[in-house]
């Protein structure tokens, strides 16, 4: 499926979800009052007729006036009327927070919060309609869209939570004739929590952290490169970046935000270039990638980005907040809508960015030389993923001193340029970029006016280039060398610890890896007794009871004031329901978090253990 097809999918989803987060409770609420007053009104006119009946004082005309008159005046009518002779009736029904007007009162809230909700609905449409006008209004949009949506968002659960809680009483009351005050708490407290994230998630402030893996390359360290991008610059008529990071990466890159390379924080522009590209991409090459960054920061692109990317980070963890903040999350669809409808105002725009952006750089160097360079930087990252791949996948530990990625890349390259996966891939294949997604590899070439054949793709991937800019870099293979080294390091820990995960374990050596991971972890309990937790199962010394994980469907922590409990509920069914087996955890109290954190700590191991099984 492609990016396009996903954010319709995802859109058309958000929607139906947004219109249920914003209509679904006033609807139910004004339905509601709706049915309880008719059903109110019904009860009073039957039994005021029936004193009015019972009254012998009153001739039989005089009774009907003014059966008929409380029939056309019943309570949910009564509290609006003027009508000056009604002045004790409405006393006696219209008291403030009395039945009547608590009725009254909810319709009229639900009514105008269906009508709120469909002016904010107007609204996240109408913004995001604008974030597709111009890059002005795609930033102006965004900010608006940002504080509206969290503001409002923050208010309707205010107001739909309570009408939850008015209605967790009245619904019941109603149908029941009776009401559960533990519903109303339970209620309560839930809408009270999820108002305090909503709110407290507007005031709280993210800070974005842009980070490039690589080290600062001086003018005194590569001169003449230096010279060539200041050179293009000028002939760009935009200002050259004032800093340059090499790294191992696989992609190129600028920025105007903050960027924090190592344990230095760079402000302004930042070019990022890849050593490893470098090595494979000719001077001409190189220089149509340097032409097409440096077209983005003429452009405007990256001043664009650097203003809207810390505002979209912000945005992004509010939402996150909501979703995982309890009751919160029934209003995270009307953020999720907007955050939808500007993924595509952004996604349109990346790609008339980088279309822009490859016909100057055609029209700078050449385009034939855009062209190679984009065929040459797309099969280097697919082959160096699918080594890495290849590698994670492993099942054998790696000896992180002599990984030799880089190796592996620089030999396997040019058989996989002549391979049929390799074709396949070029087809749909995209360069990596950190910050956007970039077009696929066709139309980027057919934009230039360099539209290739399939043997095309194969010829220029595993073409040697005769001058490299990585030459002219004094500095290029210590940096590399550390670069490599740090990076392999870290792969080889984490593949460790993902073996960690797949092993049964089936051998002393596998045991020892896993256990290095997952110790036996025992938790103490009432008196001299513990509970342990290992790769195997759970144990109590208690009543000697051991559950093995391939036992376990699933698990529910129960606290009591008897004594805490764990609830496994087995595979295999007992003679009503499920099969379950209770642990009882006596004297299981300020360690509860941590047990129930390594308990499903170990049961997802066991988990991704046997489907990695299955998987083989």
């Amino acid at each position: 499926m492609s990016i396009q097809s996903a954010l319709k999918l995802g859109l058309a989803k958000v929607f139906a979800y947004a219109l249920l987060a914003l209509f679904l409770i006033p609807a139910v609420t004004y339905v509601f009052t709706g049915y309880a007053q008719r059903d109110q009104d019904t009860r009073f006119v039957e039994g005021v007729s029936q004193r009015i009946d019972a009254d012998k004082r009153l001739q039989a005309a005089e009774k009907q006036a003014r059966k008929d008159y409380y029939r056309s005046n019943p309570p949910s009518t009564i509290c609006s009327s003027t009508d000056p002779e009604a002045q004790d009736y409405r006393a006696a029904m219209c008291e403030r927070y009395g039945d009547v007007w608590q009725f009254n009162m909810a319709r009229k809230v639900s009514l105008g919060t269906l009508v709120a909700s469909g002016v904010l609905l107007l609204a996240v449409l109408g913004l995001g309609a604008l974030a597709f006008v111009d890059r002005k209004m795609q930033y102006a949009s965004f900010v608006t869209g940002w504080h509206l949506t969290t503001w409002a968002s923050a208010a309707s659960l205010m107001v739909q939570g309570a009408m939850a809680v008015w209605l967790s009483f009245w619904v019941t009351a109603v149908f029941f004739h009776q009401y559960s005050p533990k519903l109303i708490i339970v209620v309560g407290l839930a809408v009270a929590a999820g108002v305090f994230v909503a709110v407290a998630g507007i005031f709280k402030r993210v800070q974005s952290d842009n980070r490039a893996v690589g080290e600062l390359v001086s003018e005194a360290d590569a001169p003449m490169l230096w010279k060539r991008i200041r050179h293009m610059a000028q002939r760009l008529k935009t200002e050259p970046p004032q800093h340059i990071v090499a790294g191992i990466d696989a992609n190129f890159f600028v920025t105007e935000a903050s960027l924090t390379v190592g344990d230095k924080t760079l402000t302004g522009r930042s070019l990022f270039v890849s050593l490893p590209l470098l090595r494979v991409l000719d001077q001409t090459e190189a220089d149509a990638v340097f032409g097409h960054e440096l077209a983005h920061l003429r452009g405007g692109d990256t001043e664009s980005s650097a203003r809207l990317g810390p505002k979209l980070v912000q945005f992004d963890h509010y939402r996150h907040a909501i979703r995982t903040g309890g009751l919160s999350a029934v209003v995270s669809p009307v953020l999720d809508l907007y955050r939808t409808i500007f993924e595509f105002a952004l996604a349109r725009d990346s790609r008339e960015r980088e279309f822009k952006a490859d016909r100057i750089a055609a029209k700078l160097v050449s385009p034939a030389a855009i062209a190679q360079s984009l065929v040459k930087i797309a099969a280097y990252a697919q082959y160096r993923y699918k080594i890495e791949d290849e590698l994670f996948g492993r099942n054998d530990r790696h000896d992180n001193t002599s990984l030799g990625i880089a190796g592996f890349v620089a030999q396997g390259l040019t058989p996989y340029a002549a391979s049929d996966d390799f074709l396949n891939a070029m087809k749909t294949a995209n360069v990596p970029h950190p910050f956007d997604s970039h077009p696929a590899m066709p139309e980027r070439l057919r934009n230039v006016g360099m539209p290739l054949k399939a043997h095309d793709y194969s010829a220029i991937a595993v073409r040697k280039p005769a001058a490299t800019w990585v030459q002219e870099i004094l500095t290029a293979d210590a940096i590399e060398q550390r670069l490599w080294s740090d990076y392999e390091q870290q792969f080889a820990q984490d593949h460790e610890r993902s073996l960690a995960y797949r092993y049964e374990p089936a051998n002393d050596q596998e045991r020892a890896l896993v256990l290095q991971y997952f110790p036996p972890v025992v938790f103490a309990l009432k008196g001299a007794d513990t509970v342990e937790v290992s790769i195997n199962g759970i144990k109590t010394s208690a009543d000697d009871t051991t559950v093995f994980w391939d036992a376990v469907k699933a698990l529910e922590f129960k606290e009591s004031s008897f004594g805490n409990a764990l609830v496994v509920t087995h595979p295999e069914k007992g003679v009503i329901g499920a099969k379950t087996t209770k642990i009882k955890l006596p004297g299981l109290k300020k360690d509860k978090d941590a047990f129930n954190a390594t308990v499903g700590a170990y049961w997802h191991r066991h988990q991704i253990m046997r489907a990695q099984q299955l998987g083989d």
